[in-house]
């Protein structure tokens, strides 16, 4: 029974880990506020550096039409994938 279990997705004891990094941005040239994320398993590129390995993720936003000015937002994570700085250009994180 256990190997039909795990084989059809039967109830498992183990939490399930965050995979996405939800974000809101508000356009500094319309004041329209746009939603984002980063998925933590795939976009953030790894770079070494003398305190050891981060990941970076960068993101590029527009809106729905009203303006087609861009929002670029850059984060910096851990191994852990845990946020260690956030960086916006063309707009303002809220929060």
């Amino acid at each position: 029974m256990n190997f039909f279990q795990k084989l059809f997705g039967g109830a498992s004891s183990a939490k399930p880990e965050k995979r996405y990094y939800n974000f809101t941005v508000k356009c500094l040239r319309c004041g329209e506020l746009i939603e984002g994320r980063v998925d933590l398993d795939n976009d953030p590129s790894v770079e070494y550096e003398e305190s050891g390995e981060v990941y970076y993720a960068r993101k590029v936003l527009m809106g729905n039409g009203r303006c087609f000015q861009r929002v670029e937002a850059t984060f910096k994570f851990t191994p852990a994938r845990t946020l260690i700085e956030q960086q916006v250009a063309g707009g303002e994180f809220v929060v």
